[in-house]
């Protein structure tokens, strides 16, 4: 029987990925069932929730969301012909035009605050103030971190792989 080390690098980023990518299943089920209460479905609550506050371009929105502009163009266009977000001018770029969210897309998130608003509760009352807030913050560190760890290019063969 093999036992593996609980603090070997290879195995915590095993875990750590497994984990993420069964928390992100289950963000999107939720996210689902709480954008179907509103005639969405997750990726276009996610689109429509960061235009929502402020106007922002597709680039910009898929550098905050981590996914390809192509995606969230496919997405912000089936908003905009829904009538639930439209393009307007950028004055800081001429050809990249920025996405708003219209009264009917702002009427469609408001649907979809009680239920984010019960799930965030239950999350509490499940993780307690502390831990919540906690793994909040692990996340945006790993995310940070993950960032960095991209921007150096790593991925490809290192100076040891190619000597």
């Amino acid at each position: 029987m093999s036992t593996r080390d609980p603090h070997d690098p290879q195995e915590l980023l095993t875990r750590t990925a497994l984990g993420v990518f069964r928390l992100n299943g289950q963000f999107l089920t939720v996210s689902d069932g709480l954008a179907r209460e509103a005639g969405l479905t997750a990726a276009r609550w996610q689109v429509l929730g960061a235009v929502v506050r402020e106007p922002q371009s597709v680039a910009g929105i898929a550098r905050t969301m981590g996914i390809t502009r192509q995606s969230v163009q496919r997405v912000a266009d089936v908003l905009a012909e829904q009538g639930l977000a439209e393009y307007r001018p950028n004055p800081a770029h001429r050809r990249a035009k920025l996405l708003h969210a219209t009264e009917l897309g702002r009427e469609a998130i408001q649907k979809i605050d009680p239920g984010h608003a019960r799930l965030a509760h239950r999350l509490l009352e499940a993780l307690g103030p502390e831990e919540f807030a906690e793994t909040a913050h692990a996340l945006e560190q790993l995310s940070q971190a993950m960032a960095a760890i991209e921007a150096e290019g790593v991925g490809g063969p290192t100076e040891t792989d190619t000597a």
